[in-house]
């Protein structure tokens, strides 16, 4: 990427809850301090949270949306591939985990119930991605990026911005062509790097079964990216730069609008610099498709949830 545009867009990566109430500095691996305590305190101020969110109280009901918003929006983006989509169906996950907040035991940490509670609606979603629609391939999607490819690196206006747009365009399309039971099993497993256990629990089923799962999806995507892309490998054929203006033409990029690279964000985390850095020197297959901002629900949409639990019309909590 060309270092003019650097500074332009801040990128932070996905993250993930730890049912043993972990706090991570960047994955859900990499415990902070003392885990025990940690999770004690956690396990407490949940607990006290949903309590009073179950009693009715707006307040607790709020901060509950304003914690699983962002991470229940991530899952829902790279399930479903498109913004628009991600919206809606995090707004159906969001006022599911609310109308059911009292049948949370505290058996997992209420984010790692709520990814269960998302992942069984998006699992289920009728509505298909366009690539699912298409019925795409790796072999399809393959050729496709072939097709068009430059003999040099995009040198217009905001190439490095661009650059990214395709970056992050391809990698959402890529995992569209993992059957749905795959791609959940890769974006927990590999992109939120949850451990085997938690993601099975997530799933319902058992760990050897999600583990296996998980291997076949890693497999699937190593050998597309080692064949493809030359952030995986550098001997591939695909560069982003060298697909920027094929994307413009086939209308998979918007110059004027990039649906990814401006991307509302939460706030803080690693820059772009720093996520492509380490994606590029790491030449792996899950740090491709783990590079992504740390997106945020574009916040009339939280303000619209917000007003729906408020109205009246919904109802809140099924405490039966």
């Amino acid at each position: 990427m060309d270092s003019a545009d650097d500074d332009s867009i801040a990128y932070i990566d996905d993250d993930a809850a730890d049912p043993r109430g972990e706090r991570s500095d960047i994955r859900d691996g990499t415990a902070v301090g003392d885990p025990e305590a940690t999770a004690a305190f956690d396990r407490d101020a949940e607990r006290a949270l949903v309590a009073r969110a179950v009693a009715g109280d707006q307040n607790a009901i709020s901060q509950v949306v304003r914690q699983l918003q962002d991470p229940l929006y991530r899952l829902a983006l790279r399930m479903v591939g498109r913004p628009t989509e991600a919206e809606d169906a995090t707004q159906e996950i969001l006022l599911r985990v609310i109308g059911n907040l009292a049948s949370w035991r505290a058996e997992a940490k209420l984010l790692t119930w709520a990814y269960r509670v998302g992942v069984n609606y998006l699992l289920n979603l009728r509505r298909q991605s366009p690539q699912e629609a298409a019925q795409l391939t790796f072999d399809r999607f393959g050729e496709g990026l072939a097709d068009g490819l430059a003999a040099e690196d995009y040198r217009g206006p905001q190439s490095a911005l661009l650059s990214a747009e395709v970056r992050l365009n391809c990698s959402q399309a890529m995992l569209q062509c993992l059957a749905r039971d795959e791609r959940i099993a890769f974006v927990l497993g590999d992109v939120f790097e949850l451990s085997s256990t938690d993601a099975a629990w997530i799933l319902g089923i058992t760990a050897p079964a999600y583990r296996k799962r998980l291997e076949r999806a890693k497999k699937r995507i190593g050998v597309f990216l080692r064949a493809t892309c030359g952030v995986a490998n550098p001997d591939a054929f695909c560069r982003c730069p060298r697909r920027v203006d094929k994307a413009v033409a086939l209308g998979r990029i918007n110059p004027d609008k990039p649906v990814f690279a401006r991307h509302p964000v939460s706030p803080g985390g690693r820059t772009v610099v720093a996520a492509e850095d380490q994606m590029i020197r790491l030449h792996d297959a899950a740090a491709v498709l783990r590079a992504h901002p740390d997106y945020a629900v574009p916040q009339a949409k939280v303000q619209a949830i917000e007003a729906l639990l408020r109205s009246g019309r919904f109802p809140l909590l099924d405490q039966s």
